[in-house]
């Protein structure tokens, strides 16, 4: 495994679509920022933070995530998301991450990624069927 250690850091930008929408998505019907598509972003953030640090082999899936949406966010509206590798246990990696749109903090999260072996874990899921 890698030497990992906390203050990786990461930060991601996008603009809100209408491809980003409760309504869109179906977890509401007003035409604002989703949750589903806050946590995409921000798993995403977590991603980008780890980028080049895992030897050859190795990636990391999500494990747990633990939002607060707080504030919505129009389309059109830019979003920009900052994560930060706050701790380290073996292969479970610890992040703190938030979100801001231009005018205010609109989300929150604890978000636990796990460290694999790329091939065993897809030879598992291979083995599940399909």
């Amino acid at each position: 495994m890698s030497n990992l250690t906390a203050g990786l850091r990461a930060e991601f930008e996008l603009t809100v679509t209408g491809a980003d929408t409760a309504a869109q998505w179906g977890s509401g019907l007003v035409p604002v920022y989703s949750t589903p598509a806050l946590v995409g972003a921000m798993e995403k953030t977590a991603v980008l933070a780890l980028e080049g640090q895992l030897p050859l082999g190795q990636t990391t899936v999500g494990g747990r995530i633990e939002v607060r949406h707080l504030a919505p966010t129009p389309v059109g509206m830019t979003v920009r998301i900052a994560a930060e590798l706050v701790e380290v246990e073996g292969r479970k990696l610890v992040f703190n991450i938030e979100a801001w749109d231009e005018v205010e903090k609109i989300g929150e999260a604890s978000h636990d990624r796990f460290v694999i072996d790329q091939s065993r874990f897809m030879q598992k899921v291979r083995s599940k069927g399909g």
